[in-house]
């Protein structure tokens, strides 16, 4: 049974949603499962704009037919090849015999790395070419290490509607409301997208600006991404977040903590420089256990607030795997910009503070670390708990600053 949403006057809906996967990419954890989007377009020409999953194909072929309603399809236009969205593309080109294929030339290398065959079938096109398929005119826009060097997205030039790629995304799967003013998109929406950018596309920040310096020349009156709603209005709301998540400049002022402990001393050190930031008037306080949150949280968060608590164990004269692998992942991701505080614990031989401030230091951009730091050895004692004392100082004065 078809399920489809009209977006615009000729254009439909045609995705499918994933409520079974649990792991996106098989590493980011999506509780909400994923919605593949696709778009077909009756004009003169009938044009799919790229497809899902194969998981998801069924529904999808399914959904294709309804629009089309006998109607053949004509082209179908190939944004971005990853297969999450290019997978079905082979099972789009067997029903739809006479279908052309509308892509770039690095997509159609990748189509023939997939072993997809397209030869024959073939319309190459780069940036600032435009295509007809009747009243609706396009234009393409190269979008590369957003976040594939392939990408690219498609602008329709008739009615202002923006075929963003992978630009504008959000984990979680659609419940039939399409559109962004149909959800409390700030409530229910908001973390599931910046985890999405942050995880997926959040190292190619340069990219990303580049991508929005060329949206800011064209009147956009629809973003249509390849995951989570359709944007139809408050474009401000959504292009501000990109525009900061992809500058490296938090979101809020805010303290991140995050811990790695191993019998609860650690935990209970955080817990009291948390109490003491609160009792100071800072309240916008997020507190995490590296070794139970998954990585892409904590790399979320990182990029959300202003500053960043990390509080680890010695563990074999080093830093605690779990934050190690957390540090790690906000080199791979380029996270910057962000103040730091370190507070490390061991019982005969406290190193974790110092490797983590060699780290911060050496292996990551622009990231300022407090002078004020602690040490707590073995457990909380009356030398721990003044350090505590100048470093919420040294947090509180930082953010005045």
């Amino acid at each position: 049974m078809y399920c489809v949403r009209k977006v615009t006057d000729d254009l439909y809906w045609v995705g499918a949603n994933d409520r079974r996967l649990t792991l996106f990419e098989n590493i980011h954890p999506i509780p909400r499962g994923v919605s593949y989007n696709s778009y077909l377009l009756l004009d003169e020409k009938t044009v799919l704009f790229d497809t899902v999953d194969w998981s998801a194909g069924r529904q999808f072929l399914e959904n294709i037919e309804h629009v089309l309603n006998g109607r053949k399809l004509d082209y179908l236009l190939i944004n971005h090849m990853e297969p999450d969205h290019g997978a079905s593309i082979e099972e789009v080109l067997l029903r739809y015999p006479e279908a052309q294929v509308i892509s770039t030339e690095k997509a159609f290398m990748l189509m023939h790395q997939f072993n997809f065959n397209v030869d024959g079938r073939t319309i190459q096109v780069a940036e600032g070419d435009t295509f007809s398929f009747g009243k609706h005119e396009v234009t393409f826009v190269s979008a590369p290490m957003v976040h594939w060097p392939e990408a690219m997205v498609t602008y329709d030039l008739t009615n202002g509607v923006l075929f963003a790629a992978d630009a504008f995304g959000s984990f979680g799967s659609l419940d039939g409301r399409l559109f962004n003013d149909e959800v409390n998109f700030d409530r229910d929406w908001i973390d599931d997208a910046r985890r999405y950018y942050t995880n997926i596309v959040g190292k190619y920040g340069p990219h990303v600006q580049a991508l929005l310096k060329k949206a800011s020349t064209v009147d956009i009156k629809m973003i249509c991404p390849l995951h989570g709603p359709v944007w139809r209005n408050d474009f401000a709301y959504f292009i501000d977040k990109y525009d900061k998540w992809s500058r490296y400049e938090p979101e809020e002022k805010g303290v991140l903590i995050a811990y790695a402990s191993m019998y609860g001393n650690t935990e209970s050190a955080v817990n009291a420089l948390a109490t003491k930031l609160a009792e100071r008037g800072m309240t916008n306080i997020a507190m995490y256990d590296v070794s139970k949150t998954h990585v892409s949280q904590l790399i979320s968060e990182t990029f959300r607030l202003s500053h960043l608590v990390l509080a680890s164990v010695t563990y074999n004269l080093g830093i605690y795997p779990p934050m190690h692998n957390f540090l790690m992942d906000m080199k791979a991701l380029h996270v910057q910009n962000r103040i730091v505080a370190v507070m490390e614990s061991g019982s005969w031989a406290p190193k974790s503070g110092s490797l983590m401030t060699e780290f911060l230091d050496e292996e990551l951009k622009t990231m300022t670390v407090l002078n004020e730091q602690v040490s707590v050895l073995s457990s909380m004692n009356e030398s721990s708990a003044l350090e505590m004392d100048q470093m919420v100082e040294g947090i509180l004065e930082s953010m005045n600053d």
